[in-house]
């Protein structure tokens, strides 16, 4: 059975695929940055981050560094959850 944030997350690539967004899902495991988001992705030329999260649950204090860097960059960053993944999908339907 998926857990909520898998769910989420299935949302995502679901809105992503329809419009066509690049993006991949970095495997951090102890090899990569720890705090780097669920989804890099890259939507008509801007740089996008997003962390998925179930209900209530908040990002942690790395990801939200991460999350402020890719901001600080230039680039979209984008917490989602069952709600406001409706706020994604409209940055991307307005991009």
């Amino acid at each position: 059975m998926s857990t909520p944030e898998a769910k989420v997350k299935q949302k995502v690539k679901k809105l992503f695929e329809q419009y066509g967004v690049y993006y991949f899902m970095p495997a951090t495991g102890g090899f990569g940055r720890s705090g780097v988001p669920d989804f890099i992705a890259c939507y008509r030329g801007k740089f996008i981050g997003v962390e998925c999260k179930a209900g209530s649950n908040q990002p942690t204090a790395l990801q939200e560094r991460e999350l402020r860097r890719i901001i600080d960059a230039g680039g979209a960053a984008f917490v989602v959850n069952e709600e406001s993944i409706a706020t994604l999908a409209a940055w991307l339907a307005a991009a």
